[in-house]
C-alpha cells in the first residue's frame, strides 16, 4: 500500500510578536525598578553607619584630648583644638550632607560631644547603650 503523505506547509513566524516583547520588556522594568530600591536603602544604611562612626571617632578624640591634657568635665574644648592637637587633619563630615555641631566643652560619661543633624530623621545618631559608654 502506498500512502500518500500530505505536506502541509505552514509559514513560519519567524522573530517575536509584540505582546512577548512588551512583557520581557515590563519585566526588565521591574527588575530595574526593585534595583534602585534596593541601592537607595543599602546608600542611606551604609551613610547612617558611616555617620555613627564619625560620631565615636569625634567622641573619641574628645576623650582623648581631655586624658591628654588632664581636662575635666565642663572644660572648655573647641573642634579647632583637637585640630590642632592633631586628632585630624580637617573635622570630619557627614556623609549624607548633614552637619556636625560640636560641643565647646569636654561632655560628661553618657554625653555625645558631637550631634548629626540628621539624627533625628534618618536615625544617625548611636543607640542609647553605646552612648551610655560615651
Amino acid at each position: 500500500m502506498n500512502q500518500l503523505k500530505h505536506n502541509i506547509m505552514r509559514t513560519r513566524q519567524r522573530g517575536t510578536t509584540l505582546i512577548e516583547l512588551s512583557v520581557v520588556i515590563a519585566v526588565i522594568l521591574l527588575l530595574v525598578g526593585v534595583l534602585f530600591i534596593g541601592i537607595t536603602a543599602w546608600k542611606n544604611g551604609a551613610n547612617q553607619a558611616a555617620c555613627i562612626v564619625n560620631l565615636a571617632s569625634i567622641q573619641k578624640a574628645a576623650r582623648g584630648y581631655q586624658n591628654m591634657n588632664g581636662l575635666l568635665v565642663g572644660s572648655a574644648e573647641t573642634s579647632a583644638s583637637l585640630t590642632s592637637a592633631g586628632f585630624w587633619w580637617t573635622a570630619p563630615t557627614e556623609p549624607a550632607g548633614g552637619t556636625y555641631t560640636f560641643a565647646s566643652t569636654v561632655p560628661a560619661v553618657g554625653t555625645a560631644y558631637a550631634t548629626c543633624s540628621l539624627a533625628a530623621s534618618l536615625g544617625h545618631a548611636p543607640s542609647a547603650t553605646t552612648l551610655a559608654n560615651w
